[in-house]
């Protein structure tokens, strides 16, 4: 299975270390972080997030990618198809599958997070066969809120994932092949 994605503007190709300048740029952005952990990450923490994406690709096939501008070849974000969690650091593999992003603020509001949020959400549901996507964040976070209503996800509301209480939205494969008919004119996808 290719695990590289490719939008119009975008190239999505799994974090390695080649990506470290620029997702430790993005990670270390308080801007970027507010929502996402409150704080700034260091290189160092950059760096193991890095190391821990890597194995989960080998193990499960699906985890973070780094995103690319493709006219630039600019790292302007960093998206994941990963499994939510109740607290700490490792997924857990009973937990429904999520969608997320995070984008680079100097690129914010172009529809960067948009792009590839529908590559990721369409490789969930085609290559990965998921049945449902979940997408959490910060209750403030209005923004990611925008891209979880474009994407077509609906609310469930406020839930207890990373420890803490976020807003939480919810997209069925259903409602996913649905609206990809619809947007192709009726033309259906191969499996």
């Amino acid at each position: 299975m290719n695990q590289e994605l490719t939008t119009e503007r975008l190239h999505l190709v799994p974090c390695n270390e080649g990506h470290l300048d620029g997702l430790c740029a993005i990670n270390s952005d308080p801007t970027v972080m507010r929502y996402i952990t409150g704080r700034p990450e260091t290189r160092a923490d950059t760096q193991r997030m890095i190391e821990r994406v890597k194995a989960r690709w080998g193990q499960w096939g699906y985890s973070w990618w780094t995103i690319i501008e493709r006219e630039s070849a600019e790292i302007v974000g960093a998206g994941c198809i990963q499994n939510l969690r109740k607290s700490g650091i490792e997924p857990d593999t009973d937990c429904p599958l999520e969608i997320g992003w995070r984008i680079r603020a100097d690129k914010w509001r172009r529809g960067y997070a948009s792009e590839a949020a529908r590559a990721m959400a369409d490789f969930a549901f085609v290559h990965l066969r998921a049945n449902l996507l979940y997408a959490v964040c910060n209750p403030q976070n209005s923004a990611s809120i925008g891209v979880m209503r474009k994407l077509g996800m609906r609310y469930r509301g406020e839930e207890d994932w990373y420890a803490q209480t976020v807003t939480t939205y919810e997209l069925s494969r259903a409602v996913w092949e649905e609206r990809s008919v619809t947007a192709s004119g009726g033309a259906t996808r191969p499996p």
